[in-house]
């Protein structure tokens, strides 16, 4: 009995395009390269249910004859290979599987007109059966409608993300498209909500518009060249950075992608000016030969494989760190630059009066510890041990690097306190339990504080209206790509609103909405708790440190941050007589 057999064709078809159309974001990716293949000096995109329901994509490109649309709907069928070499491939697309891919898993519908032809066509696909051409109203360049995705493979449909997460991946992907096509207008369309409406314009201008103009306005040029390898672009100054990638953009001869090699070479570059956690700000565009490169790697090809990944990771990083050494400019930053803080000792122990708090720390423990002794009152003396019952943290002695804690506990161990790590748990614990007692306690702003987003990241945050109120943050829409800050958590005192929400939008994005509620409320508590918690290099009077041990001892999970790191080492006795050789 024969055992193989040949799959039905619209079988054949329906597994090619979950493997090129894997959810709506690669739809509207793949339709927008035909479109910048095809010409277009404008693009527009609208989207309904996140892509899910309805992907419109109009552009004013060349067209597709009449003669030629119903091959453009057959599977590997392209007019951008000009050879079977698969080599020196300039267009985005090449390969003649979006269109049959898209027909396959949606309900497609092509109205085209080229330039001189009397009017439009139209040619419908569902499921993969295909219509008769027809007349059609439609002016010059390419209309596509996909609708109701994966209607004929319900299984795929049931592993799709919400309507808001395919929404986010949507827009990011023609985020990526318009930065790496500046000269072409774009406008994006979600749910009737007008999320950008670029001209064309120079890649300086499309960086503001979509970076954000606060953002931009920080950047610094970049341009390098090696042998046949341009690298040009905007990256951000080491006091710039994120919470997370969202704001890298990586452009190979007009390729968006994503490639590993870039995002590596761009880490390795800011690994000694950026702390652990914090990432890049870059918009990166890299010209080489297209015999140098490989784009057929990846099915949705935002992976690449160089000749010579050796010389491209070289000149990235090399590039960057001498863009990074440059000194800042007043052009770069019309701010007064602050007064330099005067050198602090290594080590501070409590004997007699203490250099006075750095400005930046004056007043912090009444506000934060709610201590009753004002700094200029305060007398420091050699502290005895505490019972060890009463405070198993021992007593502070003094702080090392305006960073660390030392204290004796009563059994005789040294322990070493990370401030800010302490303190980012017991923030986290304290807004927490203002939360689970019904909502954190908000503090209206005497003015409010507008904060400049790219329009996606404002979209994101005001979809997150509900959820932010609930945190203390009540905020709303404010011009194009803006947002108004009328209240911040009480227990936050004085925040930076900017770079709080903007942490808070990278915490939404990375937390993708198919994560329940609580657990983006999770990621944003951790995000609060951080912003408002003791800084590494603020310097703590005795007191301060000593109120820091005895709210750790009180709080449940004190001994670990919000990111898992340690707050406290504790070295023993016989640990320390070990170290020093006296005992084995």
């Amino acid at each position: 009995m024969p055992q193989i057999r040949r799959l039905a064709e619209t079988t054949v078809n329906r597994i090619a395009a979950g493997e090129v159309i894997e959810r709506p974001a690669a739809a509207v990716k793949e339709l927008v390269e035909n479109a910048l293949d095809a010409g277009a000096q404008r693009i527009e995109v609208i989207l309904a249910g996140g892509g899910i329901e309805r992907i419109e994509i109009i552009d004013d490109g060349c067209g597709i004859p009449q003669g030629e649309l119903a091959l453009a709907i057959e599977r590997h069928a392209t007019s951008k290979l000009a050879d079977e070499a698969l080599v020196r491939i300039s267009t985005l697309g090449f390969r003649g599987e979006a269109l049959p891919s898209i027909g396959a898993a949606a309900k497609l519908t092509l109205i085209s007109r080229p330039a001189g032809q009397d009017s439009a066509y139209r040619i419908n696909v569902s499921g993969g059966a295909v219509s008769e051409i027809a007349p059609a109203p439609g002016v010059k360049g390419t209309r596509a409608i996909a609708e109701d995705l994966f209607y004929a493979t319900p299984a795929r449909r049931k592993f799709l993300r919400s309507p808001r997460a395919e929404a986010e991946a949507a827009e990011r992907a023609v985020w990526r498209l318009a930065l790496a096509a500046p000269h072409v207008a774009f406008r994006l369309v979600s749910d009737e909500r007008v999320l950008f409406d670029l001209p064309g314009q120079s890649e300086a201008a499309r960086v503001a518009a979509l970076f954000g103009r606060e953002t931009a306005a920080s950047l610094l040029a970049l341009e390098a060249e090696r042998e046949d390898v341009r690298l040009s672009g905007l990256i951000g100054p080491a006091s710039l950075s994120r919470a997370t990638m969202a704001l890298q953009s990586f452009v190979v001869n007009g390729r968006p992608v994503q490639d590993p090699l870039l995002r590596l070479s761009l880490r390795l570059a800011y690994r000694d000016v950026l702390p652990s956690g914090r990432h890049a700000v870059a918009a990166l565009r890299l010209t080489l030969p297209d015999e140098a490169l490989d784009v057929n790697v990846h099915p949705a090809k935002t992976e690449l494989r160089f000749a010579d990944a050796n010389g491209v990771r070289s000149l990235v990083i090399g590039a960057i760190t001498r863009a990074l050494e440059r000194p800042v400019t007043l052009a770069l930053a019309p701010a007064a630059a602050p007064a330099a803080r005067p050198a602090a000792p290594a080590m501070r122990l409590p004997f007699g009066a203490p250099p006075p708090p750095s400005p930046a720390a004056r007043g912090f423990a009444e506000a934060e510890l709610r201590l009753a002794t004002p700094p200029a009152a305060r007398q420091f003396a050699m502290p005895e041990a505490p019972p060890p019952a009463a405070h198993p943290l021992g007593a502070p002695l003094a702080q090392i690097l305006d960073t660390y804690i030392l204290a004796a506990a009563p059994d005789g161990a040294l322990v070493i306190v990370d401030q800010h790590a302490a303190h980012e748990r017991l923030t986290e614990e304290r807004l927490r339990a203002e939360f689970t007692a019904g909502r954190v306690a908000s503090q209206p702003l005497l003015v409010p504080v507008v904060v400049d987003f790219p329009p996606i990241e404002a979209a994101r945050l005001l979809a997150e209206t509900d959820t932010l109120a609930r945190l203390g943050l009540e905020i709303e829409a404010f011009g194009p790509g803006a947002i108004l800050v009328r209240s911040v958590p009480a227990a936050l005192k004085h925040p930076d609103a900017a770079g709080l929400l903007r942490d808070l939008a990278g915490e939404f994005a990375e937390a993708e909405a198919p994560l329940a509620l609580e657990a983006r409320l999770d990621a944003a508590l951790a995000r609060l708790a951080c912003h408002r918690s003791i800084r590494a290099g603020r310097r703590l009077a005795l007191e301060e440190m000593s109120a820091l041990l005895r709210e750790m001892e009180a709080t449940p999970r004190a001994a670990t941050c919000s990111h898992g790191r340690p707050t406290f080492l504790k070295l023993s006795r016989a640990e320390l007589e070990t170290m020093f050789g006296r005992r084995a």
